[in-house]
């Protein structure tokens, strides 16, 4: 294989795909979001097409507009559970919450997937951005921004240590000698902190990447700083290219102050392609999904992104940018960013707003032929902007097919995408390190 750089591309699966009318086009299929096997054939797909990863996102709460879209959530680590089983090779990242689990929990079934799968999980590192959630878990409030991010810094210091209590050799598994595990290498992490309180040791051996891969998706000062101190992979949102340029170049100049090495951390926006064989079919192909948007449930995605009801107000209309208010707790977050910079930079009304976050959300969404893509891809990606991609397809399977089918091929024809795996863990695929644990000296045993 070439020495070259290469792409990382991720499969994210959202129930029958990205776009906010995928369930309503005539090819996708809707009837099949509940039934594993769907989901088993998209990964088996993706792997076939030597993807770096599978990703699911998650959230601990009842979207308020599941009404008109299908945007309830599964569990995913037991989903990745049934999907590692029928797979080889491919990455399983799933997303987890640092707000609303318990680090020794968490630490237990992340470890588990790794174990099971023989290395390729991944972990989404989140602090959930969704109020609801609160009062499912007991809380009278949905936590502050800056708070959250106060628990998730202490969070991965103790699931860091939980994972890394056992060290390498700690298994010893010698029916001869009698020994099972040497207890001088198994270590109890006694945290006490602000908000957790956590002894350890971990109840299961080291798993086979040392840890799981950390992946995290916050583009906030705050998200940005923690990623740059954390996360392995980072998954951002981005409609221009000089928006994810900055984006990059701060993130890595940010890693480095941390003493990390630029190369270990990958940096992978969103990309939902409509394809076509002609840029003329491509934007006709969009225009239909775009026809079949709910402006109720496009309207609910926007007031929650931007915190502004305009239910009454015509959608064809000039967009009320005087309405937004940059003042509040809400400004300071990624999502609400990128809205508000579309709305200054293009000057959209109501309607061309919400079709252009329908696509993905705020993720950048792309119409033209393979070829067109792919070029694309490529300067972003030698560009400064992007190490690889997170692959959104509008709809599920033909989305994704369509792009692995065409894209794919002309992207390592360029020599910029694997022809086969030369590893067997989501590290491996990264090009990452196995972390050593932070145990890995003297260091207070159990006995």
């Amino acid at each position: 294989m070439s020495d070259r750089r290469q792409l990382a591309l991720n499969l994210f699966i959202y129930p029958g795909g990205h776009h906010e009318a995928a369930w309503r086009y005539k090819g996708s299929a809707a009837d099949r979001i509940l039934d594993v096997s769907f989901y088993q054939e998209l990964t088996q797909r993706a792997e076939a097409h030597k993807f770096d990863a599978i990703f699911f996102a998650d959230g601990p709460a009842l979207a308020d507009n599941v009404r008109y879209a299908q945007r309830f959530r599964f569990e995913p680590i037991t989903w990745l559970a049934a999907i590692a089983a029928v797979t080889r090779r491919i990455g399983l990242i799933a997303t987890a919450s640092t707000t609303y689990t318990e680090p020794y929990n968490l630490a237990r079934l992340f470890a588990s997937l790794d174990h099971l799968s023989k290395g390729r999980a991944g972990w989404n590192i989140v602090t959930t951005s969704t109020p609801q959630a609160a009062q499912n878990f007991g809380l009278p409030e949905h936590p502050p921004h800056h708070e959250r991010y106060e628990r998730a810094r202490e969070y991965l210091d103790v699931i860091t240590k939980l994972w890394d209590s056992w060290e390498d050799d700690a298994l010893v598994n010698d029916p001869r000698s009698g020994v099972f595990a040497d207890t001088s290498k198994i270590h109890a992490i006694d945290h006490v902190g602000k908000h957790l309180r956590v002894r350890g040791p971990l109840n299961i051996s080291r798993s086979p990447q040392g840890r799981p891969v950390y992946v995290q998706a916050g583009s906030s000062d705050d998200g940005r700083a923690f990623a740059a101190r954390y996360a392995e992979a980072i998954f951002t949102a981005h409609q221009t290219l000089a928006s994810a340029q900055e984006f990059y170049a701060d993130i890595k100049r940010q890693a480095g102050s941390f003493g990390r090495s630029s190369d270990q951390i990958k940096i992978l926006p969103g990309i939902s392609p409509f394809i076509g064989s002609t840029q003329a079919e491509a934007d006709r192909l969009q225009e239909e999904f775009n026809d079949l948007i709910q402006p109720e449930y496009s309207l609910t995605q926007l007031r929650q992104m931007i915190g502004l009801d305009l239910t009454g107000f015509d959608l064809d209309g000039p967009f009320p940018r005087h309405l937004i208010d940059t003042s509040g707790a809400r400004g300071v977050a990624s999502r609400f960013k990128l809205v508000v910079d579309i709305v200054d930079r293009e000057k959209p009304t109501i309607r061309q707003l919400v079709q252009r976050l329908a696509g993905a959300r705020g993720h950048w969404v792309i119409a033209g032929t393979p070829e067109k893509i792919a070029d694309n891809i490529q300067a972003w990606f030698e560009g400064g902007a992007a190490d690889g991609f997170n692959v959104m397809p509008p709809w599920l399977p033909g989305g994704f097919d369509v792009f692995a089918e065409q894209v794919v091929p002309i992207l390592r024809q360029r020599g910029l995408f694997r022809h086969d795996y030369t590893g067997n863990t989501l590290r491996d695929h990264y090009g990452l390190n196995r972390p050593a644990s932070v145990f890995a000296h003297p260091a207070q045993a159990i006995a």
